[in-house]
């Protein structure tokens, strides 16, 4: 058996040719789950998977799955590595793509390299990682690991009133196989950061052992529609004015810079909308983090207990709505290490980071070991056109994986002696 090398090359070609697949005449890259652009972008990294000898599944959710069973004995339980290829709007080629794609480029690797395998090894691509039009937000990979019935899932109208059995059956996506037909033995994600600390403090690889608890939650407060020339400040019940008065409370009492609480209200809406009219209805969304479950949900509450007051001062009623509500995660040790002793074997930097984004791999950890690996992102910027890492750093993560890959699936010693991820 030689040893596996990687064709950096053609992870770098894949990667720029998946991110033309969903980009407008403006521009701008955009392929959310369900669209025709994330049909096309399925069809062609299914294309890839199959010229690559992998058996291609689709599943009932739609996640895309192809195992390579290689010398594996029948029925061993394979080591899963993967991500997404949905993007938010507006978005960079790197996020979720980079790690399905040098899956992709590590099984191939092995095959090149006549690698036995001790198990086999499945790369997914996971449904509506991001949750921009189906939510919640990696729902594919939490579909999967059992956290919710296919069929609820199937039956969530994504933002413009389409379900994801509809949306997923006009793009020839609408799989018969059950999620979670493949159990994992380990499940590695390779990932961009999406954050600035490996770039801050000149680290190659991130580590990953712990993940943000995420809490998304959408508000509704009525109020009453008035005119803004007639009626007195003491009479209003001005929804606009709650909605401000919590957003400011939020970054004053709740997430104050310089604390572990993150705290954002992304989209905020006024009705009617005029600007000579007391708006009489505001909507808003709140997306609370932070790695310890006691004050995750600690915030929740101060913060409803404080929307509620000030709702009551301003005669304003309230309606809460729970998005998403997932626990802080704290992935395998075992695994963990491996990724630390391979940076240290290939001269790279490494330090452990909790990951501050939600990734698939924080579900697959519900059922098998589970870890992640990061590289730098340039800026710290993600979710946006500018998102970037350099092909060195690309190659670098892609071969810290290919390690943790070989190691689980193919370790040495008799056939057979696969070593678990702890």
């Amino acid at each position: 058996m030689n040893r596996p090398t990687l064709d950096d090359a053609t992870l770098l070609a894949r990667l720029r040719e998946l991110g033309e697949v969903g980009r407008g005449a403006d521009g701008r890259l955009t392929r959310l789950a369900g669209s025709a652009a994330d049909g096309a972008g399925r069809d062609l990294v299914a294309g890839w998977m199959r010229a690559a000898g992998l058996a291609v599944t689709i599943d009932a959710v739609g996640n895309l799955i192809g195992l390579w069973q290689g010398s594996a004995p029948v029925g061993a339980a394979p080591v899963m590595i993967g991500s997404h290829i949905d993007t938010v709007i507006d978005a960079g080629i790197y996020d979720g793509c980079y790690g399905v794609l040098a899956g992709l480029a590590v099984i191939e690797a092995l095959q090149a390299a006549g690698t036995r395998l001790a198990r086999p090894v499945a790369l997914a691509a996971f449904t509506n990682e991001e949750g921009v039009r189906f939510a919640p937000d990696m729902l594919g990979s939490l579909v999967y690991a059992g956290g919710m019935a296919p069929e609820e899932a199937l039956a969530i109208r994504g933002t413009d009133g389409v379900t994801l059995r509809e949306a997923l059956a006009a793009i020839g996506y609408a799989g018969e196989a059950a999620p979670g037909f493949l159990r994992p033995h380990a499940y590695l994600e390779l990932h961009i950061e999406q954050g600035p600390v490996l770039e801050h403090e000149g680290i190659a690889i991130g580590a990953v052992d712990r993940l943000q608890g995420i809490s998304w939650q959408s508000f509704r407060l009525s109020g009453e529609a008035n005119h803004a020339g007639t009626t007195p400040m003491a009479l209003r019940r001005d929804a606009g004015l709650v909605a401000a008065q919590a957003i400011a409370f939020l970054r004053e009492a709740i997430a104050p810079r310089g604390g572990t609480t993150l705290a954002t209200v992304g989209t905020l809406s006024l009705d009617p909308g005029a600007i000579n009219v007391i708006p009489g209805t505001a909507r808003f969304t709140l997306d609370l983090r932070d790695p310890d479950e006691a004050r995750l949900a600690a915030a929740e509450q101060r913060f409803a207990t404080a929307l509620r007051q000030l709702a009551e001062a301003e005669g304003v009623t309230v309606e809460t709505t729970r998005l998403a509500r997932f626990a802080p995660v704290l992935f395998d040790a075992g695994l963990v290490a491996r990724i630390e002793a391979s940076a240290a074997r290939r001269k790279l930097s490494c330090r452990r980071i909790t990951s501050g984004a939600g990734h698939d791999a924080q579900m697959l950890a519900r059922i098998c070991p589970a870890a992640m690996i990061f590289v730098p992102s340039q800026g710290g910027i993600s979710h946006n056109p500018r998102e970037f890492t350099s092909p060195r750093q690309l190659a670098d993560g892609a071969a810290v994986l290919l390690d943790g890959v070989a190691a689980l699936a193919a370790p040495p010693g008799p056939a057979g002696a696969a070593q678990g991820g702890s």
